[in-house]
């Protein structure tokens, strides 16, 4: 007699729904699973063993076939072990239940029968929305994120087989510590002096727009960015759920209440490999950082340290908000749409003020050969940030808070939104010629700039659309003048640029 029960596994961000099939038939005991598992999912025989084992079942001296069904899906991680483990107890007729079809099981088995919480509960769990779904106490949280028709829990082997034959009803949730995310306290009021620099975040923060911070060290670059997410709205909550969806893939912690709506901001390290940062691997095709960022910032720092080939693989999310993984075993589309922050000293010195690099032009050159020009091109705002000088570091004046800015920045993007329903950032060039329409006087500098060769026909499109946030700002609704593209040219400084 075969049996089928119901459970999931996840490939990126997205759930797939697996059955999986016990038969037990006289022959040489043995255990074998088939439909493509991986090597932790193919451990499963041996963990299961042992788990009903201890939960004081009997393990079946025969031969055991489990089928993971669809048989294309590769089957990762440990979250079938309960479902194995029910699927063999009903095939050999140790439990007796009447609806097996109608419940899910996810969730890894211990040694001693105990059930842990696994990754990727909330894409697990999106695939039976219309089934009741068993799941670990701590993963709990995750599962309602998704709504199904019932969530219930059970830490061990035991509990689920009472619950199922209706020798007692399912244990109770114990209500669970919070886990929230705070607040952030950091504020622009801390951020002395760095008026270009302060003008670029908010540009960034209100049209969307990818910022590079171009200084010497101590001059603030991170401090700068670190406030970036203060100053953009709460997402909505399409894209709370998808940034909820790829930390639950991750395994992170999941706030209660269900999917928050700060920004998320993500820093990872300049060592971070090339699978890290864009997500994959060779049989889990994992979220990576830019993933992780969805919806909010990822910040680059010491932008020069990351390996060439980490930032050229950043320029197919850039574009189309999405990050998209072929492997041979499975592909995957994963949600990819953040504002790109970057930090590098002008020159391998550290540089500092006018006249003090050590560089020559041998060693500036190579330093600019570890930024790709095309990469290089996708930031629309480019800033020298200089250091503080003494007075604006020990004067007891205060700059604007972030929350005075935030209400400039949601105005601005209320303003874009309104009008063309994206924001400035991602406007295409049918658009921009629609909505941002240049003066006779600003056509007339750009075309100076690229006669000139300092403007690529990419760049001609991201000098517009921040001349159009800069105008939006402004409160001008109608054509971008002149002014607005000359400030706009003046936030694209040059990296590896000698200062005298």
């Amino acid at each position: 007699m075969s049996i089928f029960v119901r459970t999931s596994t996840v490939t990126g961000t997205n759930g797939r729904a697996v059955t999986v099939e016990a038969h037990i038939a006289t022959g040489l005991p043995g255990f074998t699973i088939l439909g493509r598992p991986d090597d932790v999912c193919r451990e499963s025989r041996e963990r299961v063993r042992a788990a009903l084992l201890s939960s004081g079942f009997h393990w079946p001296a025969r031969r055991i076939t489990i089928n993971l069904s669809p048989s294309g899906t590769r089957k990762v991680g440990s979250a079938l072990d309960l479902a194995m483990a029910i699927a063999i107890l009903a095939a050999d007729d140790q439990i007796e239940v009447a609806e097996l079809d109608d419940i899910a099981f996810i969730g890894e088995l211990g040694l001693d029968g105990s059930i842990r919480a696994v990754p990727g509960v909330a894409p697990m769990a999106a695939v039976h929305r219309e089934r009741m779904v068993v799941v670990p106490p701590a993963n709990a949280r995750e599962a309602d994120i998704v709504q199904p028709r019932r969530v219930e829990v059970a830490s061990s082997l035991v509990d689920v087989v009472a619950a199922i034959t209706r020798a007692r009803p399912w244990p109770v949730r114990v209500a669970e510590p919070p886990v929230v995310d705070a607040p952030s306290t950091l504020d622009l009021a801390d951020v002395r002096g760095q008026t270009a620099a302060r003008l670029g975040l908010e540009l960034s923060a209100a049209g969307g727009h990818h910022l590079l911070l171009v200084g010497p060290p101590g001059a603030g670059k991170t401090m700068l960015a670190q406030r970036l997410p203060g100053l953009l709205p709460e997402l909505d909550a399409d894209t709370a759920l998808e940034v909820m969806m790829v930390r639950s893939a991750v395994g992170e912690s999941i706030p209660v209440g269900g999917p928050t709506s700060m920004p998320p901001i993500r820093m990872p390290h300049h060592s971070a490999s090339h699978v890290s940062m864009v997500g994959g691997g060779s049989a889990n095709l994992r979220p990576g950082e830019v993933s992780l960022a969805h919806g909010g910032v990822l910040f680059l720092d010491e932008l020069g340290e990351f390996a060439p080939s980490t930032l050229d693989a950043l320029r197919q999310p850039l574009e189309e908000g999405v990050i998209r993984l072929s492997r041979a075993s499975a592909t995957a589309v994963l949600p990819a749409r953040f504002t790109l922050v970057g930090a590098t000293n002008p020159c391998p010195c550290g540089g500092g003020p006018p006249g003090s690099c050590e560089c020559d032009e041998t060693a500036l050159a190579r330093y600019r050969r570890r930024f790709s020009g095309p990469l290089v091109d996708r930031f629309d705002v480019r800033v020298v940030v200089n250091r503080p000088g003494p007075d604006e570091l020990l004067g007891t004046g205060s700059s604007e808070c972030t929350a005075l800015v935030r209400e400039r920045v949601l105005a601005t993007r209320a303003i874009a939104i309104e009008r063309q329903g994206v924001l400035n950032a991602r406007l295409s060039g049918p658009m921009l010629d629609e909505f941002a329409r240049p003066t006779a006087a600003a056509t007339n500098l750009l075309r100076a700039e690229l006669e000139a060769g300092r403007l690529s026909g990419r760049g001609l499109h991201r000098i517009r659309r921040v001349a159009r946030t800069l105008a939006d700002r402004d409160g001008i609704h109608g054509d971008v003048g002149d002014e607005h593209v000359a400030l706009a040219l003046s936030l694209r400084a040059r990296i590896a640029a000698r200062h005298r």
